[in-house]
């Protein structure tokens, strides 16, 4: 399961990327961007793409925490049909991260596009105010079976969505599930690549650039 990202472009390639209409949050790029944490996603509001801050993790009033989701497991939830009608958003991306095993070692990997591009996540949001008036804004990332090259550390990886598919995830009066679900097939692995990162990205506070930057194998493991 991925339950780590990056999404490090500058605000200006993330506005031009997803032609976003306005920013209600103070974007700062992400190197290690694990659950629990605000992370930047995009909404269609009144017509508009809106870049805004969630909690990373969906988390309805009336359901568990969930960080990663499939849409139908979620669709067959009759209380969560609404999330997937009315409340789709994406998610900026330019890498994901897995953990590689090899007998009693694992080091980190970060996947990425082989043009190093920025790329968008589909993902279901969620927004409600508790009893002591708190509104709580959370978000979950699709996920979708792994391409060959993910497929080597995980069954499951994001679901990508190519650049023109990005406005027909976000139309409100699309509605029809075989049509969303096809949306969400896996990205195909020849426009990927994995390399090595350093492992202290297990630690929730290292949000820096040295994340991504590319390290000698040697170097980076830990005891599994």
């Amino acid at each position: 399961m991925c339950r780590q990202y990056s999404i490090s472009s500058d605000f200006q390639e993330i506005q031009s990327y997803f032609a976003i209409d306005e920013s209600l949050m103070y974007y700062r790029p992400r190197y290690n961007a694990l659950p629990t944490q605000s992370v930047p996603a995009i909404t269609l509001e009144d017509g508009k793409r809106t870049l805004q801050s969630f909690r990373w993790g969906l988390v309805p009033f009336w359901a568990p925490d969930a960080v990663n989701a499939d849409l139908w497991n979620v669709h067959e939830n009759e209380a969560y049909r609404k999330v997937i009608e009315k409340q789709r958003c994406v998610i900026p991306c330019n890498g994901f991260y897995y953990w590689k095993k090899e007998e009693k070692r694992m080091h980190p990997l970060r996947v990425v596009l082989r043009t190093n591009g920025i790329f968008g996540l589909a993902g279901l949001y969620e927004c409600w105010r508790s009893a002591k008036g708190d509104i709580h804004r959370t978000c979950t990332i699709l996920m979708t079976r792994a391409n060959g090259l993910v497929g080597e550390y995980d069954r499951r990886m994001p679901a990508v969505l190519e650049s023109d598919e990005i406005a027909k995830w976000l139309e409100p009066d699309l509605l029809e599930m075989e049509y969303l679900n096809r949306l969400l097939k896996p990205s195909s692995e020849e426009r990927w690549r994995a390399y090595p990162v350093s492992p202290q990205i297990q630690h929730a506070h290292v949000d820096e650039l040295s994340c991504i930057q590319e390290m000698d194998l040697k170097q980076a493991w830990v005891k599994s």
